[in-house]
């Protein structure tokens, strides 16, 4: 899309404004067009090693444009492209700081050739949205697991967060109705900037869970929050279970909303608790024995490392990337 294009777009009556008005969702779809023409290409590391490299003596103060977007640093703004700080200041994303140094108030990543915009680092506030790492993984289980939707799909993105998941998979798909449905309503909103970017024709939804999104739908991809949170952060927390709570709950609220022939999509992260898959075991127990086929895999044996030196995680062997694929079958 061009910058017309865009503008255009700006003005769609699905989204859900950044803020009150329409200016700063213009503004940060220009953002995105001018990061696209100039080849930004900032992928997102972990929150470990972006605090690693943070700490680094030379990593203190920035000077280009992935540093102020992506490493989320302070910079001095007469180093930066002009036509950034202005669509950055368009859309109130920009902080001007007393020693004359300025930061942006989100982080702007590439996942599968896709600019997305998201919450800037470190993501500490409750309604923060997070992109990182996982939202790869994320991709990619879904890229693998497209083939025989129908040619008219609708896809629900459940906690859609910065809205990859449902994102990719109707930029796959290439003729979808897409929903984007969270509980956060900052999270919608950046979500829809994104998907605009993309050229996703999309609605999107305030919900608190999987069932209070109108259904029936072809495809529903979801990534919960699965980490022990002390702080009880919503796009970070998965409650009980070692934090697979939200996942086991998310699932079988999810497949009741299915078309026949439908599927469900899920990657998320679970604890390994003296050798047992905790989540797999209560997925086991929980799921319908009829109706419905699932495969249920590790994509990465160990991530997040890091958790197990905090007190929560003082009973956990690892934690795993895992994926679920959930098909319900045909009505006879």
């Amino acid at each position: 899309m061009n910058l017309t294009q865009i503008s255009q777009l700006a003005e769609g009556r699905d989204s859900v404004p950044l803020v009150a008005g329409q200016e700063p969702r213009a503004a940060l779809l220009h953002l995105l067009a001018r990061l696209r023409d100039e080849n930004y290409d900032f992928i997102a590391p972990t929150p470990a090693s972006h605090s690693r490299v943070l700490q680094r003596p030379d990593r203190q103060v920035g000077a280009t444009t992935a540093d102020l977007l992506g490493w989320s640093l302070p910079c001095n703004a007469d180093r930066l492209p002009s036509n950034i700080v202005h669509d950055l200041e368009r859309a109130a994303l920009l902080e001007r700081r007393p020693d004359g140094l300025v930061k942006a108030a989100i982080r702007v990543s590439n996942v599968f050739g896709q600019l997305f915009v998201h919450s800037r680092f470190p993501t500490q506030e409750q309604d923060s949205i997070f992109l990182g790492p996982d939202s790869y993984r994320f991709a990619d289980y879904i890229s693998r697991n497209l083939s025989g939707l129908p040619s008219t799909a609708r896809i629900l993105d459940y906690g859609a967060g910065a809205g990859v998941g449902g994102i990719v998979a109707a930029s796959l798909h290439g003729n979808a109705r897409l929903t984007l449905a969270d509980i956060n309503p900052k999270a919608l909103s950046l979500a829809s900037v994104n998907a605009t970017f993309a050229g996703i024709d999309h609605q999107t939804a305030l919900a608190q869970t999987p069932q209070d999104v109108d259904g029936p739908f072809d495809l529903i991809v979801t990534h919960p929050p699965f980490m022990i949170d002390p702080d009880r952060r919503a796009y970070r927390d998965g409650g009980d279970l070692y934090g697979g709570k939200l996942s086991l709950d998310w699932t079988l609220a999810a497949i009741t909303k299915l078309a026949p022939g439908g599927r469900f999509i899920m990657h998320t992260g679970v604890s390994i608790v003296g050798g047992r898959d905790v989540v797999r075991e209560a997925l086991r127990e929980a799921m319908p024995t009829d109706g419905f086929d699932y495969d249920y895999r590790v994509l990465d044996p160990d991530i997040f490392g890091d958790e197990l030196e905090k007190e929560p995680y003082a009973e956990v062997d690892r934690i795993a990337a895992i994926g679920l694929c959930v098909s319900r079958k045909q009505e006879a």
